[in-house]
């Protein structure tokens, strides 16, 4: 999986198929795609083949986005099983800036989430850390 890149853009009809044929058109594969609009507003929050293009096409044309860096891990599939891990996460001052469940199996999800301090994030987190996927920026 790559980076994956938050991105914001108007809550319209054609915003999201602009974003993506543009990716497309360069030949970029996007690996995962969710989000969620409200108001004026929507976000995405997606991964692609190629994260180097990826910010160029985004770059290019002028969306706001961030990167953050992104861990993924297990957590229990029942009701609180994720308020526990975003309350610890807020509690140490650490900013999700996306979030994504990525699987299943068992009586664990996996999460891949990014954040704005992955350091703190795994000191505070006493969750298994599965893999790591932090771009080299």
């Amino acid at each position: 999986m790559g980076q994956p890149f938050v991105i914001q853009l108007e809550n319209r009809p054609g915003e999201l198929a602009h974003v993506t044929r543009a990716l497309a058109m360069r030949g970029i594969n996007i690996q995962s795609i969710a989000g969620s609009g409200a108001g004026t507003r929507m976000c995405a929050m997606l991964t692609t083949d190629d994260d180097e293009m990826t910010r160029e096409v985004l770059h290019s044309m002028g969306i706001p986005f961030v990167e953050g860096d992104t861990l993924c891990v297990e957590v229990e599939d029942r009701p609180g099983g994720i308020a526990e891990l975003t309350e610890k996460l807020s509690a140490a001052s650490v900013n999700i800036t996306g979030i994504l469940v990525v699987g299943r199996r068992n009586s664990l999800i996996q999460i891949a989430f990014t954040v704005d301090d992955e350091a703190r994030a795994r000191e505070v987190l006493g969750l298994p850390v599965i893999h790591a996927l932090a771009s080299a920026r």
